[in-house]
């Protein structure tokens, strides 16, 4: 590190559980955040001022009026544009010496089969259960892990999917794609806004345990957040053997 990023990251220095040689993993690792809505614009900012140094933002939205209760990259001057220049350029603000890749697409198979050799590590801040589906499934297959998060209402859930080991379950373990959800949108049910704020946050914060190795980020277990009574709950998860991602079988 040189001098500046000595000062910039010094806060994280001071940490026993970091140090220099975690803030250098931050330095060298790419993070691919899926979704800059309301959980990739609160996760991405504490990426990007905790120094991880290579950030991709993919989302085929653009921002609208009704976005900015709560997705906080997002401001007045940005409605009409694509949410990941908008993205790129409020964490380009924010941290200069970072690259910011914006990726003005809808996440494909193709797509993640494209940008996953080069990542590190995934955020899953998508809405809708085809994607989350589809990032799982990416992600077993290229052994990268994922931090997945999810909002609603006054209802939030995350978890950490690591498949860099054989004993992790992963995200279709719980939520099985042969399964039939009925999609459900903050359009049609509505979102308090802090919660996507807290969801985010934590989930930029499993990512930096995750990347770094420290402490017990939430692998095996679901955390359960409801804003409205502000009562946390956790479950664990096991990996089911007859997962159709991850299954011994398939």
């Amino acid at each position: 590190m040189n001098d500046e990023q000595l000062l910039r990251y010094s806060r994280h220095l001071l940490l026993e559980e970091i140090d220099v040689a975690g803030q250098e993993i931050l330095l060298g690792s790419h993070i691919l955040i899926v979704g800059v809505g309301g959980l990739g614009c609160a996760a991405a900012p504490y990426i990007a001022a905790a120094g991880v140094g290579k950030i991709s933002l993919v989302d085929h939205d653009k921002v609208e009026l009704t976005n900015l209760q709560r997705q906080i990259m997002h401001s007045q001057s940005s409605i009409g544009k694509s949410k990941v220049e908008s993205g790129k350029q409020f964490l380009h603000n924010m941290n200069p010496t970072l690259t910011i890749n914006a990726i003005a697409e809808k996440a494909s198979a193709d797509l993640l089969k494209e940008l996953l050799p080069t990542v590190n590590l995934v955020l899953d801040c998508t809405d809708n259960f085809a994607t989350r589906q589809l990032i799982n499934a990416a992600c077993f297959h290229h052994r990268v892990p994922l931090v997945s998060g999810s909002a609603l209402k006054f209802d939030g859930q995350l978890s950490v999917f690591d498949f860099r080991s054989a004993a992790s379950p992963c995200y279709a373990c719980l939520f099985s794609p042969a399964e039939q959800f009925e999609e459900v949108s903050c359009a049609s049910m509505g979102i308090f806004s802090p919660l996507v704020g807290i969801i985010g946050a934590m989930q930029a914060a499993q990512a930096l345990q995750v990347l770094i190795g420290f402490g017990q980020p939430l692998i095996g277990r679901m955390l359960l957040w409801n804003a409205l009574n502000t009562q946390i709950d956790e479950i664990r998860i096991s990996r089911n053997p007859e997962c159709l991602v991850c299954g011994q079988s398939h």
